[in-house]
């Protein structure tokens, strides 16, 4: 048993519920708090893993004075934090001074890694990052970073988070440093989410993709030959191109709950759709939500004396007697004879 208590930094992945590790997910259902931001990661994601019971805080409408008396009262009560991240928490997003604070405070500290938004990305559109021949190294650089044209600079392929509303600074660095007009780029926003966007474009486009689908959040850019799309064959017997556009993936049971409100906390029966055929039972989600009762009820003690196991033996049947029959013919026996009366 610890003598104090315990924050996790985990990291929730892209945002969607069934993309968190099991060790995250074992981390939230262990949790009294949960600190957690919604423009960030699922509210599915924390409803889904969190105890019915804990106490799940926005971190956009705290302070961090409050976060750290949060650390504070963990470390007198003997509490246990989660602190959610989106993507990969060990890659960014501020852990480290909030890591250190905790081990200043005497708490215990582990960092859970998660699937990270990039590699999210990658994996939507189906591309390498690291082709040798278009690339060598991933970039990755921070919001706030001045280095993007140094970046550019090695022809690279880069994946940056950048603020919609600092678009044509962007484009500006990368045609600085070298990146042609025609660069492809990817623009990646809520990955994973029921309100994913997923456009291809160049750099020279890239300003106008982004006033056009009004992302004025902070949005993932891909950029590099490594992102270009492969080239689709067109047969030329065909009376129709192959190269039709790419239908977009029916919504899972867990992306149809995700605009559920955080405050109901019950599981209710997940609203039909005429077009979508009916879930099919996850093995993978089932480990999870065995796992999660395992750490919310206690496990039940073993029946100190066990009953016996009855084993059921087949009775000898008796022997039935041995008759012999005999050729001998038998005797008959005298009559008794009658005793006279005397003569009177």
């Amino acid at each position: 048993m610890t003598t104090t208590g315990r924050v996790s930094f985990v990291g929730a992945g892209p945002g969607a519920a069934d993309l968190i590790t099991l060790r995250g997910a074992r981390r939230i259902a262990e949790a009294d708090v949960v600190i957690w931001a919604p423009s960030a990661v699922d509210a599915e994601c924390v409803r889904d893993h969190a105890r019915a019971d804990a106490e799940l805080v926005d971190f956009s409408r705290v302070t961090p004075e409050e976060i750290t008396d949060m650390y504070r009262r963990a470390a007198a009560s003997r509490q246990t934090v989660v602190r959610l991240h989106a993507g990969d928490a060990a890659t960014g997003g501020g852990v480290q001074e909030q890591h250190d604070l905790c081990v200043r405070l005497g708490l215990e500290v582990d960092v859970v890694p998660g699937v990270s938004v990039v590699a999210a990305a990658a994996a939507k559109i189906g591309r390498e990052l690291t082709l040798t021949e278009a690339s060598s190294t991933v970039l990755i650089s921070p919001e706030s970073s001045e280095l993007v044209r140094e970046f550019a600079e090695l022809q690279t392929t880069m994946a940056a988070t950048v603020s919609g509303a600092r678009t044509g600074q962007f484009v500006e660095k990368l045609l600085a440093g070298g990146y042609a007009e025609t660069t492809p780029v990817v623009v990646a926003y809520k990955v994973s989410q029921p309100d994913e966007l997923v456009v291809q474009t160049t750099v020279g486009e890239l300003e106008s993709v982004v006033k056009l689908h009004k992302l004025y959040r902070p949005t993932l850019f891909l950029v590099g030959a490594a992102v270009k799309a492969p080239t689709r064959r067109v047969s030329a017997s065909a009376t129709v191109s192959v190269d039709e556009p790419i239908r977009a993936a029916r919504p899972t049971r867990w992306s149809r709950r995700a605009a559920t409100r955080i405050a109901t906390r019950t599981d209710e029966p997940v609203p039909a759709t005429p077009d979508a055929p009916p879930a099919e039972p996850n093995p993978a989600w089932n480990a999870v939500e065995e796992f999660q009762q395992s750490v919310r009820k206690p496990a039940e003690e073993p029946d100190p004396k066990p009953k016996p196991k009855l084993t059921v033996v087949a009775a000898e049947k008796p022997k039935p007697p041995t008759v012999r029959a005999s050729t001998a013919t038998q005797k008959k026996k005298p009559a008794a004879r009658k005793p006279k009366r005397p003569n009177s």
